[in-house]
């Protein structure tokens, strides 16, 4: 049986404040909720005992605490976890989370599928569902929270979940206000208590939404990039299309607070023989050198029927030298979860693009933030 209660996951602040006064309940009642959803992890209203039971029992009549309900579990020989999402409607989106010694990275999806078609991207081969709401997005690390027993939130340092990458499906500021909402959730101090230098979202190049991401979150910024050049660019990324190289970067300048302190991630993944030339290095220096920046080398993931090939190991290494020659930091990554399909471009979901006429329903009622292509 469909659950139709209200659920609480994602909200904002002020929102739950308003569904509280239509309860006839005053502020602070906002206050213990989100301490008890957040802070706590709490998903049954018979646990919050700070509050009288008469309105527990109105609150698990009118609402739920959502989480999205894991349909699959997938472990990598390197200890990579990936996770498959079901969420209330049926659909399903995929998260991974990326441990190291001392901490871990949980990486994010903003979207049932993507509108991108990246040509290297396997995630990019699934048209887009639909956009992801506030509460799935931030209900994601909640979960991976559930997972590891990490409630109430860890205030000592030895968090296992200490960073958020929102680098999973989909474009994140094609989805911008649920993303939003969602970030400014996890980095609230009275709740998940990520700290916004914890955090990075990754684009493609959505210049109009850069700026404005930027002073309503300014979370650390990665951007997609994988050419120096428009046509190759326009070739792999067709958003470059749309938004080519000269105005990416100058939104990339214009980020808020970008300083060496904050320097901005390029995200460079090396395909033999299309962007990994020596004349390649110089121009991706050239092009960065007034922006404070650091450059992130992916060895390609490849998947079945991309038609793409890594750029061979040495290639590599010569690539990151000729980078660190001309002033800029460079590492070659070392890929995670390859064996389970859980590294970057290649999540993916068997979920299917809703009909339009459900869509345009979903719209009108206010679910969807659709500014694809508006944007």
């Amino acid at each position: 049986m469909t659950d139709t209660r209200a659920d609480l996951v994602g909200l904002t602040r002020d929102d739950l404040a308003r569904e509280m006064e239509e309860l006839g309940e005053k502020p602070f009642r906002a206050r213990q909720l989100w301490h008890w959803i957040y802070h706590r992890g709490a998903t049954d209203f018979a646990a919050m005992t700070t509050l009288a039971r008469p309105l527990r029992e109105r609150l698990a009549e009118r609402y739920r605490i959502g989480r999205p309900a894991l349909s699959r579990e997938q472990r990598s020989a390197d200890g990579t976890a990936k996770w498959l999402f079901r969420f209330a409607d049926g659909q399903e989106a995929e998260t991974v989370h990326i441990p190291e010694e001392d901490r871990g990275a949980v990486c994010l999806s903003t979207q049932v599928g993507c509108t991108l078609t990246c040509r290297f991207c396997h995630t990019g081969t699934q048209l887009l569902v639909r956009d992801l709401t506030a509460g799935e997005i931030v209900g994601q690390f909640m979960a991976a929270r559930d997972a590891f027993g990490e409630w109430p939130t860890p205030s000592d340092g030895t968090r296992r979940l200490s960073n958020i990458v929102v680098m999973g499906m989909g474009e994140p500021l094609f989805n911008y206000a649920a993303t939003r909402d969602a970030l400014r959730i996890a980095m609230d101090n009275e709740g998940l208590a990520i700290s916004r230098r914890r955090i990075t979202l990754s684009t493609a190049g959505v210049v109009p939404m850069i700026r404005r991401f930027g002073l309503e979150v300014n979370t650390d910024l990665a951007i997609s990039l994988h050419a120096v050049t428009d046509d190759l660019r326009d070739e792999l990324m067709p958003i470059n299309r749309k938004y080519p190289l000269a105005d990416l970067l100058a939104a990339c300048r214009d980020y808020p607070r970008a300083s060496n302190a904050r320097r901005i991630t390029f995200e460079y993944l090396l395909l033999k023989g299309i962007n990994d030339s020596p004349a390649d290095a110089r121009e991706l220096a050239r092009r960065l050198k007034d922006i404070p920046a650091k450059v992130n080398l992916l060895p390609f993931n490849a998947w079945p029927g991309c038609g793409y090939v890594p750029s061979p190991p040495p290639v590599m290494k010569r690539f990151s030298e000729a980078l660190n020659d001309l002033g800029l930091s460079a590492p070659v990554r070392v890929p995670r979860g390859r064996d389970i399909m859980a590294a970057c471009g290649q999540l993916k979901s068997d979920s299917r693009r809703e009909p339009k006429s459900r869509h345009k329903a979903r719209l009108a009622a206010g679910i969807v933030d659709d500014c694809h292509g508006a944007c």
